[in-house]
């Protein structure tokens, strides 16, 4: 029996159990057992050697944006007007049947928006080429759910389980659960929280379903199954998600109200060049970008050539400021002049851990070398000559 099939198996299992109190640690194995056979299933095949057929592209820009979605929902078309970059468009099913970048010129930024092909239930199992797909989207900053607005919401459903199928958790953050394996010691169980969903048996039982006999526990939130099992795998991405309905000028005005309404939603039209502004600000909110501008010492700001920073890509310190410039020059800064709105006051003397905010500018203030300086303590900050017969002599006393 192949892994396809056993995970089918079990969860027509889980369909046929009833939820209840005392089915609810037999549960908690089978999803378990389903997680690991997916983490298998996701696993190259054994005896194959060098990189398998995929279409990941270079990454450039300052932030990279992946378009998922159904077949002929509008991706290729939102790609060209976004981005300017031609991708083919037809009436037909898998027009695009590979990746296709392009680069959105914003607020001074350079944003990498990826035209994915389109994704089918099953993508997950490896219909189609859902697994390289969803490959390339783990690559990414954030994910453009594309949709259609006159479909039925059963599509964002199908589309997001194949994601979490996966490992993609889209809009959530990582649970509040610390795991840690040991050698010796046996399992360690705590929790700063009353929990309902979980017990200490029921984690026993799904850590000797991993083998797992010796680990620290500890709960900080009152967490699910799901999470637990999310923890131990520990192959799991965060990810952003914005769920764009397109194609809203063939539905009514009440219907476009209440998927405009939704959380993390926006809605557009490529035919007729609606609201596509809006998107582009949602997607910058959603990025978080951090724009910083350089300040040479006695001259003006330069604003044509920002650095920008990002929380999810390195964090948005001054540090981290001065580690996108150069590796070697957080050892040589003594302060950094700060402007703007992290600044309490203009300018504020700043150290190396304060956080930047979207357009501060920055003047960084180097240490000044000493000449001939030593070591320890041959340390010397006298100006006079090295050498004893070099030195001059003092002229004689006058009696």
């Amino acid at each position: 029996m192949g892994i396809i099939e056993r995970i089918k198996e079990i969860e027509a299992e889980m369909a046929r159990t009833q939820k209840n109190k005392a089915t609810e640690y037999h549960l908690g194995q089978l999803k378990a057992k389903i997680a690991k056979l997916r983490t298998q299933l996701l696993e190259p095949p054994k005896g194959t050697s060098g990189a398998g057929e995929g279409f990941e592209v270079t990454k450039y820009g300052h932030g990279r944006v992946a378009l998922i979605g159904f077949p002929s929902v509008g991706k290729s078309t939102l790609l060209t007007m976004l981005t300017g970059t031609q991708s083919e468009a037809a009436a037909y099913e898998f027009t695009t049947l590979t990746c296709i970048p392009g680069i959105i010129h914003y607020n001074g930024t350079k944003i990498q928006l990826l035209d994915l092909p389109g994704i089918i239930e099953g993508a997950s199992e490896g219909k189609g080429r859902g697994r390289q797909v969803i490959a390339v989207s783990k690559s990414s900053d954030i994910v453009l759910m594309v949709l259609d607005a006159s479909k039925s919401e059963g599509h964002r459903q199908i589309l997001t389980k194949e994601l979490e199928a996966v490992g993609l958790r889209l809009n959530k953050k990582p649970p509040q659960v610390y795991f840690k394996k040991k050698k010796t010691g046996g399992i360690s169980f705590n929790s700063t929280v009353h929990l309902t969903h979980v017990d200490e048996k029921l984690c026993y039982q799904i850590l000797h379903e991993y083998k797992i006999h010796n680990a620290e526990l500890l709960f900080r939130e009152d967490a699910t199954v799901d999470d637990l099992i999310d923890v131990i795998e520990g192959n799991r991405k965060y990810m952003k998600c914005i769920y764009v309905y397109n194609k809203i000028d063939v539905v009514g005005i009440d219907d476009v109200d209440k998927l405009a309404r939704q959380p993390n939603s926006i809605v557009i039209s490529c035919n007729l060049k609606l609201n596509l502004d809006r998107l582009l600000a949602k997607m910058w909110e959603a990025m978080g970008l951090v724009r910083v501008y350089t300040k040479p010492q006695g001259q003006q700001p330069d604003f044509s050539d920002p650095v920008v920073l990002s929380a999810d890509r390195g964090g948005c310190s001054v540090e981290d400021f001065c580690n996108q410039i150069h590796r070697s020059l957080v050892k040589e800064v003594k302060y950094v002049l700060v402007w703007g709105a992290s600044a309490r006051h203009s300018p504020q003397h700043c150290g190396l851990s304060h956080v930047l905010v979207d357009e501060d500018v920055v003047q960084i203030v180097k240490k000044k070398e000493k000449e001939g300086e030593g070591k320890g303590r041959f340390k010397s900050h006298t100006t006079g000559p090295d050498r004893i017969a070099d030195r001059v002599k003092k002229a004689p006393l006058k009696n």
